[in-house]
């Protein structure tokens, strides 16, 4: 099987022009019509002299309060980070400004901003 993360890789980097390249081979060899996609990639980058935009890919999030389940979010902070209990109350403590988690995913941010929201947490997602 090929190597997923090597093909990512090369798509990412791909040129706007090899994008569109690459929609064109996947509509007239293989009936794909990755219009969406191409669109997606080639549209911020289309102005003349602009610089493309990227759409943010990775999130940073950021305990702002732990409300008033303390507890609860401690037990969910454990989770989600990893850490020791000790470590995770600590985390809570620094609210309004302690880091949660770095680098993250939106799917990976989303699932913990529901965890924590649910025990009552104040979230903030940078």
């Amino acid at each position: 099987m090929a190597d997923i993360k090597a093909l990512a890789e090369e798509l990412v980097n791909l040129s706007v022009k090899d994008v569109q390249e690459l929609a064109k081979i996947l509509k007239d060899e293989y009936g794909i019509e990755p219009a969406a996609a191409a669109v997606a990639v080639a549209g911020p980058a289309a102005g003349a002299g602009e610089a493309a935009v990227a759409e943010q890919t990775e999130f940073t999030v950021v305990l702002k309060s732990a409300g008033q389940e303390k507890i609860k979010v401690i037990k969910v902070l454990k989770d989600v980070t990893g850490l020791g209990l000790k470590e995770a109350k600590e985390l809570a403590d620094k609210a309004p400004d302690a880091v949660v988690k770095e680098k993250v995913s939106k799917a990976e941010v989303e699932q913990i901003k529901a965890a924590l929201e649910e025990v009552g947490a104040e979230i903030e997602v940078k």
